[in-house]
């Protein structure tokens, strides 16, 4: 035999607690899976409410990019041709309105 000490509680009063904590044990067991449930339950709603929103915003943000890429191509073209007029002015000494 081991020399594994063994614990002191009697094996009669452990069958005995048993029985008697069982529907006590089994009724929290039973309130926390309607608890459970309930909460899967609010989150399939949030995740379905989510992924809707989720398409939405995307669609939000396709219009939001095409806006930027067209303000992006107005004001890139008159910056760039305004950029290059002035930046060509100062290096001659000319200004903008005058014919070379």
């Amino acid at each position: 035999m081991s020399n594994v000490p063994r614990p002191q509680t009697s094996t009669s009063s452990r069958l005995s607690t048993v029985p008697s904590q069982k529907p006590r044990q089994l009724s929290h067991l039973q309130a926390q899976l309607a608890q459970l449930t309930a909460n899967m339950a609010d989150l399939e709603n949030l995740m379905r409410t989510t992924a809707f929103q989720a398409q939405k915003i995307r669609g939000l943000g396709g219009y939001a990019g095409g806006m930027f890429m067209a303000a992006s191509k107005v004001l890139g073209e008159e910056t760039v041709r305004g950029g290059d007029a002035n930046s060509n002015a100062a290096q001659t000494g000319e200004s903008r309105d005058r014919k070379p």
